[in-house]
């Protein structure tokens, strides 16, 4: 195990290229839906949308008729007109409902999954749904459909939970769910008491004996075996890293947290543990970043191997999305850190923010809004 010394960053004007495109929407003072994409600001309906969501590239929505639209790469395309009852977006993906049928909506192309499904979720490029038709669960990856289990263990709950593991709290007992889906893989107890992982397309066993718990992150699953030892999946293989259960554990994007059972914040990033302190602080974990509180009361994250510091002070709340992490400070300051780098965003008095992926959104006076992205405001 290595240990990790932290370092302050100083404030810098610009960031590194994104991999896809920006986006974020928002209802003007005139009631006009408008979507910020990339620095343009497109008006796209002229009457408030009933719903709305937002993703990395799309923006899917209920107009004022409830015609079900997504607006992707400049344009919107009409899905259908009042069929949809549900819809959850995410990267790549957006998955919807007409009654009991599911579809999903990538890259501009609408696929059929089910015409009859009772419960449904999605991660970046992942879909996973029962086929009532078949009885059998299945999963999208890649423009394909992949046959999964005929029966699942627990309660068949399907969930995203952002919630950390704690020791005490187990699958037999129902207090966890038995199926866990993030963006490119999905974990879950079989009928027998199998745990199996769906990851790139394939269905590969990882115990024969039920787990106490799991969590699952981007291509990274960490789980309580039978026998209470710590593992983790990581690039298609199993490692013990404890051989006793940690008091809390949490997956996100390529990263791993955990206290351990002799009170130790570690976190698992690349293949490696990495020891922090030793101390058991609040924490969270989401897309590359553990944000955490450190012995001293400081607000610090890791990132990417390296460990920044933010503030003097632990925040009561804060946001982590898309390698970035926004929230304000105890001056006001409404202040983002992504992909390396920190930005003071504004001081001003904002009656609301939001942080979609790596974009902040913040309102003031009656529905004025600003959007700021990679150290520009727009």
């Amino acid at each position: 195990m290595k240990h990790i010394y932290a370092f302050c960053i100083a404030i810098v004007l610009f960031g590194t290229k994104a991999w896809a495109q920006p986006v974020s929407a928002y209802t003007n003072f005139q009631n006009q839906f408008m979507v910020w994409d990339n620095g343009i600001e497109r008006k796209i309906e002229s009457l408030l949308p009933v719903r709305y969501e937002i993703g990395r590239v799309a923006v899917p929505y209920l107009d004022n008729t409830r015609n079900f639209k997504i607006y992707s790469k400049g344009g919107v395309q009409l899905i259908n007109q009042g069929f949809t009852s549900d819809f959850k977006v995410t990267d790549n993906l957006v998955a919807y409902r007409n009654n009991n049928a599911l579809f999903v909506w990538e890259n501009g192309t609408t696929t059929r999954l089910s015409n009859y499904i009772s419960t449904y979720t999605v991660g970046d490029s992942v879909v996973l749904f029962f086929d009532n038709v078949r009885s059998v669960y299945k999963a999208y990856y890649g423009g394909n459909l992949y046959e999964i289990e005929s029966f699942l263990g627990g309660g068949n709950n399907m969930t995203v939970d952002s919630n950390a593991v704690n020791d005490g709290l187990s699958i037999a007992d129902g207090q966890l769910p038995s199926v866990k889906v993030s963006d490119n893989i999905a974990a879950f107890i079989t009928y027998a008491n199998r745990f199996k992982v769906f990851y790139h397309g394939e269905t590969t066993e990882l115990e024969t004996f039920t787990v106490t718990s799991f969590d699952v992150g981007r291509n990274i699953v960490a789980y309580v075996d039978a026998n209470r030892n710590f593992k983790v999946f990581y690039n298609g293989e199993v490692n013990e890293i404890e051989s006793f259960t940690p008091a809390s554990y949490k997956a996100g994007d390529n990263v791993m947290a955990y206290i351990s059972n002799d009170g130790n914040f570690k976190i698992f990033y690349n293949g490696e543990v990495n020891t922090v302190g030793y101390f058991s602080p609040e924490y969270k974990v989401g897309d590359n970043i553990v944000a955490y509180k450190d012995a001293s009361g400081y607000f610090k994250v890791f990132y990417k191997g390296k460990i920044y510091t933010l503030d003097a002070y632990y925040p009561q709340s804060y946001k982590i999305s898309y390698n970035s992490l926004a929230y304000v400070n105890a001056a006001g300051m409404l202040r983002l850190f992504s992909e390396g780098e920190v930005y003071d965003v504004t001081n001003a008095s904002t009656a609301d923010w939001r942080l979609d992926y790596d974009v902040i959104q913040y309102r003031f006076g009656q529905n004025m809004y600003k959007i700021f992205y990679k150290g520009k405001t727009h």
